[in-house]
């Protein structure tokens, strides 16, 4: 599977933001930084690292007798993967329903706002 189609869930992203974070961690390490309101046990973590696995979206690397956890895919890659799968589910993918969203939320500033502006004007040239 290529890195730019990986498709992961809520509970899978969980770890890969701690594994961008921290790197080589293994699944022990791991559960010990999910979050307790999770209340994962370490079989649930074992269960979605070897998800992320199959996926292409971790690898691994043994050390002695237990495997150490990296991510194989940027934060970007995923993020641009969840972006998209937003805007296709909510949006009929489209974005600029998404943006006509967020700016009647005001969650523009006059920064966001300005950078936009310069992203419409670099993307019309």
């Amino acid at each position: 599977m290529k890195p730019a189609n990986v498709k992961v869930s809520d509970a899978e992203l969980q770890l890969l933001q701690i594994l961008w974070s921290e790197s080589l961690l293994s699944a022990t390490e791991l559960a010990d930084r999910v979050p307790a309101a999770r209340d994962w046990s370490l079989t649930t973590v074992k269960t979605l690292l070897s998800r992320l696995v199959a996926k292409g979206a971790i690898e691994t690397k043994r050390d002695g007798r237990r495997f150490l956890y990296s991510p194989a895919v940027p934060r970007e890659t995923i993020a641009s993967s969840q972006v998209r799968g937003l805007i296709d589910r909510l949006f009929g993918g489209r974005v600029s329903p998404l943006v006509a969203q967020l700016a009647r939320e005001g969650d523009f500033d006059s920064k966001d706002l300005d950078e936009l502006e310069a992203l419409i004007k670099s993307l019309r040239q």
